[in-house]
């Protein structure tokens, strides 16, 4: 039975539940009256039920559709304004003992070579990013307890954090790394990491055994409680995600925002963000194989539809998807992309572009500073702000900021500056000129006094050497 406070995967994920959601879908999506009703409730800005989202989804009037597009973008620029988050993945280890039939990595591959960094390599891929201007990391790792284990995690965190190139550093470190338990967490947690980020590739409980038929992944309780594990760890920043095309896209929606309406109902506050990735090309995996692959139409409706249902949490799109995706994608409710990424263990000190340990292949190859002056020409402010995290503002404290509509007043700022840092220290000249132009028209959105004072005050002393300025 749906209990959305239960600790049991079946009961926060309950299948019956899901399906009496997929039915009441396609029972009301042709009531225009119900559809309207949900509407007006979406432009509360307060969020939608797991219920209410699908007949969203559902819906074929195009009329409706463009309410829904429009509501998604008013929503979008009310709580992220026109603000761009940008990081980049940094690939550990290929190694995995899964058998994920999605996934390159999977422990049956014989075609893939296998690849862990040392932590002197860890160092040199480092330099490699902050030397083309990224400030926060997404760390990536396949599951093996002897090649990765949790130590050699905590280590790669320590020397990220370590490294300094040109009076630079990583700021911010995020982790998606296998299932663990409580106290590995916690380890995690102590270690200084932003968001613990763990995607559930498919909410269908037999779809997912029939994915993962081997290895501790195949454990669906283990893999689908594990975000609870990460909050009574101290992870209170946790990013969850499926991988799109696995299962039916209405399915998946449903199980995401019931995933969501768990961790509000028993911690207090949903998950900091929700990754949209879907099924792309990999070593010996094709999309092809998957009935279930989604169309861009429908894709960009689900992110519409995801923005309006949970619209205080950060929504992620990766090089996957393609530039004229990625730029529909951010006026739907994007707010955070990756830049000049490789998938590939050792990717960044590699002179191949798509090197053999790839888990997928990138479709976005531009290099930062095409992708930032690319937001830069969309009228979005590229920022590498990480300044919540190394202020404490997590969890249930960052959730009531984003509710409130105060956060901004750190966000807008913030942005600008990192924006700066970037435009001084990395820029191509044109991509320069671009951002001072959008600073300059962007100071001007900050309402007069204290907070736009100080912001051009710190924009002076960036520009005489002065760094890691945060409100």
């Amino acid at each position: 039975m749906y209990n959305p406070k239960s600790q049991h995967a079946d009961e926060f994920i309950d299948n019956a539940e899901v399906l009496a959601s997929l039915e009441e879908a396609s029972r009301e999506s042709g009531n225009r009256e119900r559809v309207l009703q949900i509407l007006e409730k979406a432009a509360l800005m307060k969020g939608l039920t797991h219920r209410e989202a699908a007949i969203l989804m559902d819906c074929n009037d195009p009329e409706l559709e463009e309410k829904i597009y429009s509501l998604a973008k008013q929503i979008k620029h009310r709580f992220y304004g026109n603000r761009i988050v940008l990081f980049a993945p940094l690939y550990l280890s290929n190694y995995c003992i899964n058998g994920c039939v999605y996934c390159p990595y999977h422990a049956k591959n014989r075609t893939i070579p296998r690849r862990k960094l040392s932590q002197k390599e860890i160092e040199e891929e480092v330099r490699a990013l902050i030397r083309i201007g990224h400030k926060r990391l997404a760390v990536e790792a396949g599951e093996h307890p002897v090649q990765n284990p949790l130590e050699y995690i905590l280590d790669s965190i320590k020397t990220i954090y370590s490294v300094r190139e040109g009076g630079n550093s990583i700021r911010r470190v995020n982790v998606n790394i296998a299932a663990t338990d409580v106290e590995s967490y916690r380890k995690l947690k102590a270690a200084g990491i932003g968001t613990y980020i763990l995607f559930q590739e498919t909410y269908n409980r037999k779809q997912y055994e029939k994915l993962h038929p081997t290895g501790p992944k195949s454990n669906y309780e283990w893999h689908t409680e594990a975000m609870d594990r990460a909050q009574e760890g101290g992870c209170d920043d946790v990013g969850i995600g499926v991988l799109f095309g696995l299962e039916s896209y209405r399915y998946e929606l449903v199980g995401l925002l019931m995933h969501a309406e768990h961790l509000e109902a028993r911690f207090g506050v949903g998950p900091h963000t929700i990754s949209v990735p879907r099924i792309c090309p990999a070593d010996d995996v094709s999309p092809e194989d998957f009935p279930d692959s989604l169309p861009d139409n429908i894709f960009r409706k689900l992110v519409a539809v995801l923005r309006v249902a949970v619209p205080y949490t950060g929504m992620i799109i990766s090089t996957r998807e393609s530039a004229r995706m990625r730029a529909q994608l951010l006026d739907c409710g994007i707010s955070q992309i990756s830049g000049g990424s490789r998938t590939s263990v050792g990717g960044y000190t590699t002179e191949e572009r798509h090197d053999e340990t790839a888990q997928f292949d990138v479709s976005d190859t531009r290099p930062l500073d095409e992708v930032v002056r690319w937001l830069l020409e969309l009228d979005h402010i590229p920022s590498f702000c990480t300044a919540c995290y190394r202020e404490g503002r997590t969890g249930d404290r960052f959730m009531s900021l984003c509710k409130s509509g105060k956060i901004s007043m750190c966000c807008t700022p913030n942005a600008i500056m990192t924006l700066k840092e970037y435009l001084m220290d990395y820029a191509s000249p044109a991509t320069r000129a671009s951002g001072e132009a959008l600073i300059a028209k962007s100071i001007l959105d900050i309402p007069e006094g204290h907070v736009r004072d100080l912001t051009l005050k710190r924009l002076e002393a960036i520009e005489k050497g002065e760094r890691d300025f945060r409100f």
